[in-house]
């Protein structure tokens, strides 16, 4: 097995500035749960609000749950970037921007307590990380190829 050497390409700096970009979303979504923990009184360390005990849980745990799937989703945004970009760090950097927005659409619209509202354009995050798939694939691919001819 032949180790491969890789170069980044100069506009790899793109790729990285889009996780500098998210990086501020995810502080600026943690501050807005922050923020709703003293509305509607949810103290740390509870996950959720219980709606037996206060009748706001929905709108909090909306609002929760909106920062906590960009959280579950974050390592694989981050890895399909960071690879992807590689191969192609211009497609990948728009890709993230869109993701990044969208996300922030996913959030605003679960923050309403209306779950599908997330949906409406936040939605769109999903098609961008799909195409993210597709770039860290092609790298992958590209590998694989050179390695084999």
């Amino acid at each position: 097995m032949a180790s491969t050497a890789v170069e980044l390409p100069s506009e790899y700096g793109y790729v990285v500035l889009v996780l500098v970009f998210y990086y501020i979303l995810n502080m600026w979504m943690a501050l807005q749960v922050g923020k709703a923990r003293k509305k509607y009184k949810v103290p740390y360390p509870t996950m959720y609000a219980v709606e037996s005990e206060n009748k706001e849980a929905k709108l909090f745990n909306c609002i929760q749950r909106g920062h906590q799937n960009s959280l579950e989703s974050m390592p694989v945004f981050f890895v399909m970037v960071l690879v992807g970009g590689i191969q192609h760090p211009l497609i990948s950097a728009a890709l993230g921007v869109v993701y990044i927005v969208a996300r922030f659409f996913y959030f605003r619209g679960y923050s309403t307590g209306v779950p599908d509202n997330r949906l409406k354009i936040g939605g769109l995050n999903f098609l961008a990380l799909m195409g993210l798939v597709l770039c860290a694939a092609s790298f992958g691919i590209h590998l694989v190829i050179r390695d084999v001819l």
